[in-house]
């Protein structure tokens, strides 16, 4: 019986992380994804508010590629309590084919979570809209610090439409303390 309950547990374990690298019903993720494309600094403007980067501000992400083929992660902002900068290692890799805006990233050794761009400006690679594996995971990045308040309103209507919940949207402060 024991026996039973053991396989029971690694077999439920084992769906529950599965879960984590899947998409939240309804969202497509980008076709004719550019990985190359994507490398380099992108800001955070907005976010759903949620544990790991609740208290920061100047919160940027640096996407570079690792011999392996992988994409290095490396997300940095300033934690205005505690007057520092906080920082974050990671690995992404492909779910499906690298022509599809579908990652899953890792910054806690064997445990992977869904980096799902859904909408990307492909001609410029100016901004993207990522979500996780669920609707409680929401982000507006850009390649510049700051943008205009018709990309942010455009971001909110998407992300409206898409069933995501803005009650708890954070427009980042991109400014102060940059480094």
């Amino acid at each position: 019986m024991m026996a039973v309950l053991k396989r029971w547990f690694l077999v439920a374990a084992l769906i529950g992380m599965a879960g984590c690298t899947g998409l939240p019903e309804g969202i497509e993720p980008v076709s004719g994804f550019e990985s190359d494309r994507y490398l380099g600094t992108w800001y955070e403007i907005a976010r759903l508010d949620h544990s790991f980067e609740r208290g920061l501000t100047n919160v940027r992400a640096e996407y570079s590629r690792n011999d392996d083929g992988s994409i290095e992660v490396i997300n940095r902002g300033y934690n205005v309590e505690k007057e520092t900068w906080e920082e974050a290692d990671g690995r992404a890799v492909f779910v499906e084919e690298e022509n599809t805006g579908h990652l899953k990233v890792s910054f806690f050794g064997p445990f992977y979570a869904s980096y799902v761009v859904f909408e990307l400006d492909k001609e410029q690679y100016s901004y993207a809209f990522v979500t996780g594996y669920n609707r409680d995971y929401l982000w507006f990045l850009s390649r510049t610090p700051e943008v205009s308040e018709e990309a942010i309103e455009a971001f909110r209507r998407r992300a409206k439409a898409e069933g995501f919940d803005l009650e708890e949207l954070i427009i980042v402060e991109q400014g102060k303390n940059r480094s």
